[in-house]
């Protein structure tokens, strides 16, 4: 495989700090990847159905959990973000050993996670004299006395330093995600989706296949989530936890495409790009409009791009080339199952 693109393509995202003309673009640069990672994370359990609701939760739980130990105990993130993924770990096996031994999937498990995004949010709210409650909380600053960064507090002035600690955690993020794609695990989980009985009776573990991209894909999250704290100094509930961040996450990895390693972080920036549009030229005039016009655009994804973005240009290049066809696809589709035959339509997952 070339991988001259992929190459040529990283070379110029890394060189995006000196090619930005101002810190504003910088900043939104840094933003998308590490949304782009949280969308990363998402899509690991998405791209087999396993539609989780809460990772909303996982997230709020890595900003909280590293601010927290940092302002009221004085917990360095170094350790404090650790410790904060242990706890995002603890939840998300809580939540998926009863689920999986249970055969608690599709919509019902949808609507589990759901409730444990909204029970993080509410709970953040109601610890109000601790996490600022829907005020929100800021980081205490260790940069006194002209400092330019803090390496025991994790803070950096200067954005082209958080810039390439992004890049660095979105590149991991590509990694697990390839890493995940050659493993036997993936061929696990598209036999379970098929048919859990069959895909047990050969030998795969159902739960225990569950359960490890769970646990991956939420630890990942809260990842992303105590990344974002410690760059953006500042959080609350609506920003890094509960169910508008959850839907963000669904709409954003639908939007770029669920079945391409890229994909989730083609959605990031398309997403990101539509927010930012729309609060410069629009502001908050109108209500509400944001939402409206992702809920649209979700809708419109579904029905006409469901494999989005990448997905599609992936399967138009395809039929250019005198490749796959639509007709081949959709019998593909029909015997390999939904997970497969759709990572094949939307074709092999870039370098």
């Amino acid at each position: 495989m070339n991988r001259l693109p992929a190459v040529a393509l990283l070379a110029v995202v890394a060189a995006v700090p000196w090619l930005a003309p101002n810190d504003y673009v910088l900043h939104v640069a840094i933003m998308m990847l590490i949304w782009a990672f949280a969308y990363t994370s998402w899509s690991l359990m998405g791209r087999f159905f396993l539609v989780s609701l809460g990772h909303g939760g996982f997230m709020g739980i890595g900003a909280y959990g590293t601010v927290m130990l940092w302002n009221h105990f004085g917990v360095s993130p170094w350790l404090g973000v650790p410790l904060s993924l242990v706890l995002a770990a603890f939840f998300a096996l809580a939540i998926g050993i009863p689920c999986f031994r249970f055969r608690i999937t599709g919509h019902y498990f949808a609507l589990v996670t759901l409730a444990f995004a909204e029970i993080v949010r509410l709970v953040i709210v109601a610890l109000r004299d601790h996490t600022g409650g829907s005020l929100g909380v800021t980081p205490k600053s260790a940069l006194v006395d002209g400092a330019s960064f803090s390496l025991t507090a994790l803070q950096f002035a200067d954005k082209t330093v958080w810039f390439y600690v992004a890049l660095a955690v979105w590149l991991g993020g590509l990694a697990i995600w390839r890493a995940f794609d050659r493993s036997m695990l993936r061929y696990a989980l598209e036999a379970a989706g098929q048919d859990e009985d069959a895909a047990a009776a050969i030998g795969v573990d159902v739960t225990r296949s569950k359960l490890t991209v769970t646990l991956i894909s939420a630890v990942a999250t809260a990842f992303a989530g105590a990344l974002y704290a410690q760059y953006q100094l500042y959080i609350n509930p609506e920003t890094v936890s509960g169910i508008a961040i959850s839907l963000q996450m669904v709409f954003a990895v639908i939007a770029g495409g669920m079945f391409s390693q890229l994909g989730p972080t083609v959605g990031a920036v398309v997403t990101l790009l539509l927010s930012e549009s729309l609060r410069i030229f629009v502001g908050h005039d109108v209500h509400g409009l944001d939402g409206t016009i992702y809920g649209l655009l979700l809708v419109l994804f579904i029905i006409f791009m469901p494999d989005g973005i990448l997905g599609k240009l992936h399967a138009l290049a395809k039929r250019w080339s005198g490749g796959v066809g639509p007709a081949t696809a959709g019998s593909r589709r029909a015997v390999a199952g939904p997970g497969r035959a759709a990572a094949d339509e939307a074709g092999p997952s870039p370098p």
